[in-house]
């Protein structure tokens, strides 16, 4: 009984929202606000070399084709894609995608729709909570498989000032922000590597990450994480 009217109290609030969202976009045009990233571009808060990383020259950057880079371009407004490897040799590949205006068919996608779709076999996702420069970020593993390629992903959303790793998650944030007339940004942080053991990747990754938003500047670093509030 008490779940059930948790669930009702769940499903009126839901309406509730939705409702106020529908009349203030009839009321009036929503305001694009880019709450994620303020700044010119990726390439700008995003260090080239950092701790015991830097930029491997010597990988090859995947080049979509031209009806997914057509996609893409219409969703994002800044992608940046690069591997770093360490002294050890250790590679792991950073790929962020941003998107000024995340209204309606223009939303950050999921990497593991993205994977399928190009035909690499995607493992279960799991949610997980890691540390990432002092803050808890809520995040998504999954792994893609394709011939003898494995590849371990980390990776997760922010929309406006929130992470927002699930479809219903976004559609909740949007709503929010609708309700003040306002279209949000997103954008969609991935790392990912390759090797068998998933654990010791993953690892890896989380490692990658810590040094990665340690060397940004306070501002970016806060907000990229979703740990922001507006």
């Amino acid at each position: 009984m008490v779940k059930q009217a948790f669930f009702k109290k769940a499903v009126a609030l839901f309406f509730v929202f939705a409702s106020t969202a529908i009349v203030a976009h009839q009321l009036g045009q929503k305001d694009p606000r880019r709450v994620v990233l303020p700044e010119a571009s990726l390439e700008s808060v995003i260090p080239q070399k950092f701790g015991e990383w830097r930029i491997d020259d010597k990988q090859p950057v995947v080049i979509a084709n031209p009806e997914q880079q057509e996609t893409l371009s219409k969703i994002y407004t800044d992608v940046l894609s690069r591997t770093y490897v360490n002294g050890q040799g250790q590679r792991v590949m950073l790929s962020l995608a941003y998107g000024a205006n995340q209204s309606e068919g223009l939303q950050v996608h999921f990497p593991e729709v993205c994977y399928a779709a190009q035909g690499f076999a995607v493992g279960p996702v799991s949610d997980v909570d890691i540390r990432v420069a002092d803050e808890s970020v809520k995040v998504r593993h999954l792994t893609a498989k394709a011939g003898g390629r494995n590849e371990p992903i980390t990776y997760w959303v922010v929309v406006g000032d929130q992470v927002a790793n699930r479809g219903i998650d976004q559609k909740y944030v949007l709503l929010r922000y609708g309700a003040k007339l306002v279209t949000p940004d997103g954008l969609l942080v991935r790392v990912s590597s390759i090797g068998t053991n998933i654990s010791d990747e993953y690892d890896l990754q989380e490692r990658f990450l810590n040094d990665l938003f340690g060397a940004m500047s306070p501002g970016p670093r806060v907000r990229m994480l979703g740990a922001s509030r507006t």
